[in-house]
């Protein structure tokens, strides 16, 4: 008997290739479609790559109809906050236009479930900590309208057609595979964790976007989640929608926060040795502080956080980038999120 097959959109990026991992290991085929714009064909090991754009939408049907998958999971998106606040218009018309091209192939084919890569950013600035789905979305910049745009879009394809969906709306992605099979390579890298890692091995400056903001160091506060558990959380909302669970949203968080300077601490504790350290103004479109709230998901989709420490989410993404040095680098060390 064949593999149930799992339409992965983005599946060559960060998330979406370490979830292609977790769909493969209990039994899935993972189909990746991926124009490789940001994902990188090294990170699709476990099943075919399909190659197109999210806004193709007769290619997605076409691929669709070929492999006829039982679910989607979909991460295909821009999802950088600075460029979203420099070119919103690239990002509505990827990231919602993408979705909106998917939904249509999918209603040809059938009601096909989805499983949602969404954001944290969808909530804006938390009116209280820490943020639980029944909070106010309220995004303070393109990325996070475009993310709760999408997902607006799948909550009225469910009423309207009866496609159900589950969005995950997770707060940063961090570490990488512990088996060190894939990890994570952004260009260019803007996330905090590969960032400092990075200064440390090559020697550069680590620049902070703001040392003023109201926390108890001055820097931002953010929620790390390893990419492993967000993998698994994944796996949790497909089998949630198989066994016929209503459209739902749910929060994928560790509820406890770490300022940029103690991510740098920490990895320097890592590496071994100090990291040089420039401080620059705030950037526009940053929360202060995000922290997340996942009981709902603990509740109901079993999600836990296998790989929650700080230290071994540095770990693993120190082990990902020494043995994989060619394929990480040239990180550029001048952007924290």
């Amino acid at each position: 008997m064949s593999a149930v097959r799992v339409l992965v959109t983005g599946g060559a990026g960060y998330v979406g290739s370490h979830a292609c991992k977790a769909l493969a290991a209990r039994g899935y085929e993972p189909i990746t479609y991926d124009n490789l714009s940001r994902g990188h064909a090294w990170a699709v090991k476990w099943g075919p790559l399909e190659e197109g754009d999210i806004a193709d939408t007769d290619r997605i049907r076409d691929v669709l109809k070929f492999h006829r998958p039982a679910a989607v999971m979909h991460f295909a998106a821009y999802a950088y906050v600075g460029e979203s606040i420099q070119e919103p218009s690239s990002y509505y018309r990827n990231n919602v236009g993408g979705t909106l091209s998917l939904l249509e192939a999918l209603l040809s084919c059938g009601a096909i479930p989805i499983v949602f890569s969404s954001s944290c950013a969808t909530y804006g600035v938390a009116r209280r900590l820490p943020i639980t789905e029944e909070q106010p979305q309220e995004p303070i910049n393109p990325y996070g309208h475009s993310k709760l745009m999408s997902e607006r879009a799948l909550s009225d394809a469910d009423r309207a057609h009866g496609l159900r969906s589950v969005m995950l709306r997770y707060f940063n992605a961090a570490g990488a595979d512990p088996d060190g099979e894939i990890g994570e390579a952004h260009e260019p890298e803007t996330h905090v964790i590969p960032l400092a890692l990075a200064a440390a091995r090559d020697g550069t400056v680590f620049r902070i976007f703001g040392n003023d903001h109201g926390t108890p160091d001055g820097t931002c506060l953010r929620d790390f989640v390893h990419v492993s558990d967000l993998a698994e959380a994944h796996l949790q909302a497909l089998d949630y929608l198989l066994s016929g669970g209503p459209t739902a949203s749910f929060n994928l968080a560790n509820s406890r926060g770490y300022s940029v300077k103690e991510v740098l601490a920490g990895a320097e504790r890592v590496v071994g040795k100090p990291i040089p350290v420039e401080i620059a103004p705030r950037r526009e479109g940053d929360p202060p502080v995000l922290i997340g709230s996942s009981e709902k998901a603990a509740k109901i989709l079993g999600s836990t956080s296998k790989r929650s420490d700080l230290g071994t989410q540095l770990s693993d993404a120190w082990r990902w980038m020494q043995k994989h040095f060619d394929t990480c680098e040239p990180f550029q060390t001048e952007a924290v999120s």
